[in-house]
């Protein structure tokens, strides 16, 4: 296998991750914010406040994504157990 396909490889793997990860990512992101600003102006600082508005979002996250988010996966990982063949020339 050449340096060339395994750096391919590398950033096929990347690029996955980072697209499978981004909207679970920018849910919490936007929760976190939230609940930042509203912990701004109502001079609230509990610690633990932020944890569950965070979950939720994940949560809520991961539902509306999940199927989309394992296609993506299944995808991915049949195209990579396709190409083992011709990587190994």
């Amino acid at each position: 296998m050449s340096p060339e396909a395994v750096l391919q490889l590398g950033r096929n793997a990347l690029e996955m991750t980072l697209i499978l990860a981004g909207p679970v990512l920018l849910f919490g992101l936007v929760a976190g914010l939230a609940v930042s600003i509203f912990q701004a102006l109502t001079q609230i600082h509990e610690m633990t406040l932020t944890f569950i508005p965070k979950i939720g979002a994940t949560i809520l996250a991961l539902a509306l994504f999940g199927p989309w988010m394992l296609q993506k996966m299944l995808n991915y990982t049949t195209a990579l157990f396709e190409s083992i063949p011709g990587l190994l020339r």
